[in-house]
């Protein structure tokens, strides 16, 4: 049988296509500047789209399963294979499917031109195809480990058909369940993946360089973690107003800040493709805190500043920092990150403080939303600017 080296050796065509991580991660950080783009003066009410989405939904919508569907692509589609022993999807087939979830972005986009029927079919093509194709693999190499994997993409899928649902009947959708469902997927697969990769990338670093204390290895206080944030989300998407929840999420984002401390972070300042993840990390156990106490006591920050501490800071932060990390070790480069991957990581954390503060002053909300968005082209521009031409070359190509 052909190894993944030997069957990406063989593909002839452009070298886009020959690996799951180079088209999607290239589309994430061009819909990520694209969006934005379009957000900011959407925001301040001089531009219009023929969707039928409201703005903000819109926005919402584009990030939560359109750049983040790409960015989960790009790296199952490249680590599923290891996990599985098995080939990965190359050429042709891989650039039909990233033609799919390139046809969602245009449905959805222009969805007031379409019945929803063929909006929806066209937005959920994509996620199921993807399902489909890495269920078989998993189950093909009895890797049954990771259908929790799997499981945590089929509810962001549930979360996307929810939300269209919701748009449909003209609610507004980034209040709804969809998105509550969407979100706590995205947050349980940081949690699963974000709690092999953090402590198991930092270990190995510390241990190069006989570090003392290393990372704790994965047990029972992880597994028990992993269970009380299911719970604290399940909860918040069931009652998002109930005071149980509230309580639930804030139990949760202790126990998370207990599992990152225990990962050695803090000793891991000298190689920012390091630091970053850990920061990524955080954001989740800070989000689940803020939006625990804005349940419990409304109006603190706003919940809705208080949920991007999720959204931009754990999935946007957490994304990146995976991107810029797989696309260097695939492409054949150092694993380190240089002086302007180090700014890329930068901004997207002012990125994500500054819609916070936007929250939290509301009196500067739009210069404070400006910035923000202007953080975020400079995170996800340069990335474009930075790793496109890695991800658009052979590997070890100049």
């Amino acid at each position: 049988m052909a190894t993944s080296a030997e069957r990406m050796r063989a593909w002839q065509g452009p070298a886009l296509l020959s690996f799951g991580f180079r088209p999607f991660f290239l589309g994430a950080g061009l819909w990520a500047v694209l969006v934005m783009l379009v957000w900011l003066p959407m925001l301040g009410g001089d531009m219009s789209m023929p969707t039928a989405f409201d703005p903000v939904s819109w926005h919402a919508h584009e990030f939560l399963f359109g750049y983040l569907g790409a960015a989960v692509a790009g790296f199952l589609l490249t680590a599923v294979p290891n996990w599985t022993g098995r080939l990965p999807i190359v050429g042709w087939p891989l650039g039909a499917l990233f033609a799919v979830w390139i046809c969602g972005r245009v449905a959805i986009a222009t969805s007031e031109w379409w019945p929803f029927w063929l909006v929806a079919l066209a937005e959920l093509a994509f996620p199921v195809l993807l399902a489909l194709a890495l269920a078989r693999e998993i189950a093909a190499g009895k890797n049954w480990r990771n259908l929790t994997v799997l499981a945590a993409l089929g509810v962001l899928t549930l979360g996307n058909g929810v939300f269209l649902w919701e748009a449909a009947r003209g609610d507004y959708a980034a209040g709804g369940a969809g998105l509550r469902i969407g979100l706590a997927a995205a947050l349980m697969m940081i949690a699963l993946i974000g709690g092999r990769i953090v402590p198991s990338f930092t270990r190995n670093w510390l241990a190069r360089r006989d570090a003392g204390r290393l990372p704790s290895p994965v047990g029972a206080f992880d597994r028990a973690v992993l269970a009380a944030t299911g719970v604290a989300l399940a909860a918040w998407v069931a009652a998002p107003d109930e005071a149980a929840t509230g309580i639930a999420l804030i139990v949760a984002g202790v126990l998370n800040v207990a599992r990152l401390a225990r990962w050695c972070g803090h000793r891991t300042g000298a190689e920012p493709l390091l630091w970053v993840l850990h920061v990524g990390y955080a954001f989740l156990p800070l989000g689940a805190l803020a939006v625990g106490a804005e349940v419990l006591w409304p109006g603190l920050l706003g919940m809705a500043a208080a949920q991007h501490l999720w959204m931009a800071g754990a999935i946007g932060v957490m994304t990146l920092a995976v991107m810029t990390r797989a696309t260097l070790g695939h492409t054949g480069r150092s694993l380190t990150a240089g002086q302007g991957t180090t700014i890329l990581f930068v901004l997207i954390v002012a990125a994500t403080l500054l819609r916070i503060a936007a929250g939290a002053a509301p009196d500067h909300a739009s210069l404070l939303h400006m910035l923000a968005g202007l953080a975020w082209l400079g995170a996800f521009g340069g990335f474009v600017l930075l790793y496109g031409p890695l991800l658009l070359r052979p590997r070890g190509g100049r």
